[in-house]
């Protein structure tokens, strides 16, 4: 599964494309059907894996959005990610993944 930067965890939700990369001008990826972001693995790699407090503050908040949570466990959401950001250097995936392990 991977994170992407409009704050879903994308599954199934992806388009096949061809982009130019420094190694061939006809690279296949894959895009986010929902936000249209083309990841580019060749030359950025994986989208952000350690993005600033604030930053990941807004993926989760746009993925509590986006899964329709209350306000409260929004709250306990961003609290949740917060505490863990501050903790260590946890990718922004497990962050949010345990954020949201927390939360049931």
């Amino acid at each position: 599964m991977i994170l992407c930067e409009c704050g879903k965890f994308i599954n199934k939700d992806t388009f096949r494309d061809y982009i130019k990369t420094s190694i061939n001008p006809s690279t296949p990826t894959i895009g986010h059907a929902k936000c249209g972001l083309i990841f580019n693995f060749v030359d950025a790699g994986l989208p952000k894996k350690y993005s600033s407090k604030k930053e990941l503050k807004s993926i989760a908040k746009k993925f509590a959005e986006n899964n329709g949570l209350s306000d409260s466990l929004t709250q306990k959401l961003l609290l949740e990610v917060d505490r863990l950001k501050r903790n260590g250097k946890l990718t922004d995936y497990d962050i949010l993944s345990r954020a949201i392990k927390a939360l049931s």
